[in-house]
């Protein structure tokens, strides 16, 4: 994990050497192969990965389940960071990474195809956004929906 300063130096770095940044984000709470996916395709954009997580606070501030996040941000951003295809992971506060994107600009913004590309925060600051489809069936609030009726069961 690296801090913003860190990750526009390295940005510059990786512009300095003709390489594209590929940027996506999310809480990534409990890792699963969705995530994997979603990152492997982000991966594929750009020569560079950069993934921002939202912070545990900016997590709770999204709307879902008040245990969540069930992971907290330095175990998160650890699994994100571990994976081959990211490159860099930086952690922001906010509900959103526009800020973040607002200096960054990368070439690419990536999310999910649930969003319309009019709705991606950030958009004006990429070279273009890719909207990429999910893996149905496979989300951290599924899979904690699926937990939660087992244990009801036993």
């Amino acid at each position: 994990m690296v801090s913003l300063g860190e990750l526009l130096e390295s940005a510059y770095k990786w512009r300095e050497a003709d390489e594209t940044i590929a940027f996506t984000n999310g809480v990534f709470d409990i890792l699963h192969r969705g995530h994997i996916h979603s990152l492997e395709k982000a991966a594929s954009f750009a020569d560079r990965t950069v993934v921002g997580v939202n912070s545990d606070r900016s997590a709770r501030e999204l709307g879902k389940d008040p245990d969540r996040p069930i992971v907290g941000e330095k175990d998160r951003t650890a699994c994100i960071a571990a994976l081959g295809v990211v490159d860099l992971v930086v952690l922001f506060d906010e509900p959103t990474p526009y800020e973040l994107l607002s200096e960054l600009k990368p070439d690419v913004l990536v999310k999910g195809s649930e969003y319309k590309i009019e709705e991606v925060a950030g958009r004006e600051f990429a070279g273009k956004v890719e909207l990429i489809d999910r893996i149905e069936g496979l989300s951290t609030t599924e899979l904690l929906a699926k937990i939660r009726r087992t244990q009801e069961r036993d």
